[in-house]
């Protein structure tokens, strides 16, 4: 019924709780989840779980501010192999992350705009969607987008922004480009009505929920360790701001999920 679109159940965490993990999905109605990369160095992890279990599937990618300093850089053609392979649905995550300059300017961080770049030419190059992170960047994030094709033409890539955080403005800009808008947990907390704001309006057919597990539980579970068995709280938030079912969020943000990501068994 439910679709987690964003999850990392390679997280130390997570990985060993696998069986409780599913069967609390089962319970949940939560049947499918996409695991996310962050590092080259986790993609063997992630791709491992979605060859093991038919109802998980991978992306590929380098996050913009990745938890550790010695991450391996993502090059173009090692991006396009690692995304050919089966049940590898997207590139990412990736995007701009200027939330911890730590000393540095926006100028210094154009190592990230380059990665980002590159990331960008590979889903194009693989005709697969990106899997966008921005956080304090959205400015850049959407002008690169636009400087690599992605407007939502013949050839762009597409994808979707996750976890969203970000204004109304940012939301519409990057409807406009042809992207989607998934929200997480965060969408549950109370001094996040900005975004229940930006989830009343957005376009069905542009919708998706995640966890981004094992981070930002939502509501009644803020604090703890998230997993996709908690995905229907987000799409519940949904319903209440959209005044529509459960039921309807569930079953648009799964089909979006097969329109963008496309998966095959």
């Amino acid at each position: 019924m439910y679709v987690d679109s964003h999850c990392h159940l390679n997280d130390p965490s997570l990985r060993h709780q696998m069986g409780a993990i599913r069967e609390a999905m089962a319970q949940a109605q939560v049947d499918r989840a996409l695991i996310v990369s962050t590092t080259l160095e986790e993609f063997d992890e992630v791709h491992a779980l979605a060859l093991q279990y038919d109802n998980f599937w991978a992306t590929v990618g380098l996050h913009p501010d990745p938890d550790t300093d010695d991450a391996r850089e993502a090059t173009l053609p090692e991006l396009v192999a690692l995304g050919s392979l089966p049940r590898v649905l997207a590139v990412g995550e990736t995007g701009l992350d200027y939330y911890r300059l730590e000393g540095r300017s926006i100028a210094d961080m154009e190592w990230q705009r380059d990665r980002f770049r590159t990331h960008i030419r590979a889903a194009r190059q693989l005709g697969k969607p990106l899997v966008i992170h921005t956080r304090s960047a959205s400015d850049d994030t959407l002008a690169i987008l636009r400087e690599e094709g992605e407007d939502g033409s013949t050839g762009a890539a597409g994808g979707v922004f996750h976890c969203f955080t970000e204004t109304e403005a940012v939301a519409r800009a990057a409807l406009e480009l042809g992207f989607y808008i998934s929200f997480s947990g965060i969408v549950t907390f109370k001094n996040a009505q900005h975004l229940r704001d930006v989830a009343r309006w957005v376009p069905a057919d542009r919708l998706l929920i995640e966890t981004d597990s094992p981070y930002l539980a939502p509501v009644p579970y803020r604090g703890k360790v998230n997993t996709p068995a908690w995905v229907p709280f987000v799409a519940q938030q949904l319903a209440e701001v959209r005044e529509e079912s459960v039921e309807h969020i569930a079953e648009v943000t799964s089909a979006n999920f097969d329109r963008l990501f496309r998966p095959r068994a």
